[in-house]
């Protein structure tokens, strides 16, 4: 019995296929990007339908931000290390400069040699840490899967995957203020769709300070995934009002009373 997932755009692939293709970043992030929900698309929805269809539309303006590149580093590092030797480092003191640029457009995706300093050191603090190498000894690392939730298709990659349980591996700005971070990126929403996207039953965060290199372990508890579902159901409801049924998108008003 073939599970088959029908993409946004109308295609059917059987999931066999889908997931040996997925494992193919370019198919990953690009034709599911467009043609597929994930758990980032969700956080675009819920905070701006509007934003979401200009993603699509015309590509995210913010993929180049700093703390994003940061955190893409930080991960190849410490998940799939044969990465980094693939890719472009240059010397320059910031992306502003004319270096940096004319390696850009060699190149395509450049870092900063600082940037990968920057990563050694916190994967290193990672490494170092006997609780954080629990959660990372026999496991699967950037698992990829998709299924339909709600009739829409899904696309995840699971950063570490150990037994019953999925983590994800942050890098922050500040520990102290994870749980508000987590809240206002929708680390809830992801772990709940992971958990049903994955079939697992626990979901952990395993945290790195960017500042001091400390190291936390957050796990999520019943109601921070409650809260994630919430915020699912009503992005799916927002994805299907504007984007299935076509209503007019120039009419959605946020509403609140301070």
């Amino acid at each position: 019995h073939t599970t088959m997932i029908t993409l946004l755009n109308g295609d059917a692939w059987a999931k066999e296929e889908i997931l040996a293709n997925m494992f193919d970043d370019e198919f990953y992030y690009g034709h599911l990007g467009k043609h597929a929900l994930s758990s980032s698309s969700l956080k675009t929805i819920l905070k701006s339908p509007k934003t979401y269809r200009n993603v699509i539309k015309y590509g995210d303006p913010n993929s180049d931000s700093p703390a994003l590149s940061a955190g893409k580093l930080a991960h190849w590092m410490l998940l799939e290390p044969h990465k980094i030797d693939q890719l472009h480092f240059v010397d320059a003191s910031t992306k502003n400069t004319i270096k940096y640029k004319e390696a850009k457009e060699d190149y395509g995706e450049v870092f900063l040699i600082k940037e990968r300093k920057a990563s050694e050191r916190l994967i290193d603090a990672v490494l170092r840490n006997e609780a954080a190498l629990k959660l990372l000894s026999n496991s699967e690392f950037e698992v990829p899967e998709i299924a339909m939730l709600e009739g829409l298709p899904f696309r995840g990659k699971a950063d570490i995957i150990q037994g019953d349980t999925i983590t994800d591996f942050k890098t922050s700005a500040e520990l102290g203020k994870f749980r508000y971070s987590a809240d206002k990126y929708g680390y809830d929403l992801q772990a709940y769709m992971y958990l049903r996207l994955f079939n697992k039953k626990k979901f952990n965060f395993l945290v790195v300070d960017k500042a001091s290199t400390d190291i936390a372990i957050f796990e999520a508890s019943e109601n921070f995934i409650e809260k994630g579902k919430e915020k699912f159901f009503t992005a799916v409801e927002n994805y299907k009002y504007f984007f299935e049924d076509n209503n007019d998108l120039d009419q959605y008003v946020m509403r609140g009373i301070l």
